[in-house]
């Protein structure tokens, strides 16, 4: 993870040139954003990443050969603590629960704006799960279909119900910006409080749905309505 406000190195992967260019240009109106380099297949980019060692690479679903849900393994490895975020058209909840399960710590949607997907990058530098909001309750789907990783399944099927009872008005509200795929800054906003008291509900949230990351929580908060 890098330090917070130092530069964070990316690595484009995208079959497609045209979007190669015009992502690479997009990101590099960011001051903190360098794209160290881009790729067109899977295996230049386990190349490209093992030579380059980016922070991030942004990964596109849909590559010529390996695609790149499958490719992430090898990703990992050549690039050890690389963060890998999916960009992709792809919205089946089977991609989604194969990305995650093989190792990617976010899943966008290539409709997302820009300024959104800045935000997601930094997120995810930060080490929280970014997953587009409409991915959010096919997570669910995923899960009940057995196909999610452990990571984002709930622990216990039988206790979230009783664990969200416990959480106070303003958690829920929290939880439900959690669900919706909306950052710390963007729930502190719509909430009118600030971004240090959000985090400080997030932890509070955590612990009493006894899970570990903001998927599993968004998981059991779509499944019970709160989405």
């Amino acid at each position: 993870m890098v330090e917070p406000g130092s530069t964070i190195r990316i690595l484009v992967v995208d079959d497609h040139t045209l979007f190669r260019r015009g992502l690479t240009a997009l990101l590099q109106r960011e001051p903190q954003f360098e794209v160290v380099g881009d790729a067109g297949d899977a295996g230049e980019a386990q190349r490209r990443a093992g030579e380059l060692r980016p922070d991030l690479i942004l990964l596109d679903n849909h590559l010529p050969g390996v695609n790149g849900v499958d490719a992430l393994p090898a990703l990992l490895e050549a690039a050890p603590g690389v963060r890998v975020l999916m960009l992709t058209v792809s919205e089946d909840e089977g991609d989604l629960a194969a990305a995650l399960r093989h190792g990617a710590c976010g899943y966008l949607l290539k409709t997302i704006e820009g300024d959104a997907l800045a935000l997601a990058i930094r997120r995810a530098m930060r080490g929280e799960s970014v997953i587009a909001a409409e991915m959010t309750g096919k997570l669910v789907a995923a899960y009940r279909d057995a196909t999610a990783p452990p990571s984002v399944a709930p622990v216990d099927a039988a206790a979230p119900a009783a664990r969200l009872l416990t959480l106070s008005p303003r958690e829920q509200d929290i939880l439900r910006g959690i669900a919706r795929g909306q950052g710390n800054k963007e729930i502190a906003r719509s909430l009118g409080i600030a971004e240090t008291t959000v985090k400080i509900h997030v932890q509070h949230i955590l612990r009493k749905l006894d899970v570990s990351s903001r998927v599993q929580a968004a998981v059991i908060a779509t499944e019970h309505g709160l989405g």
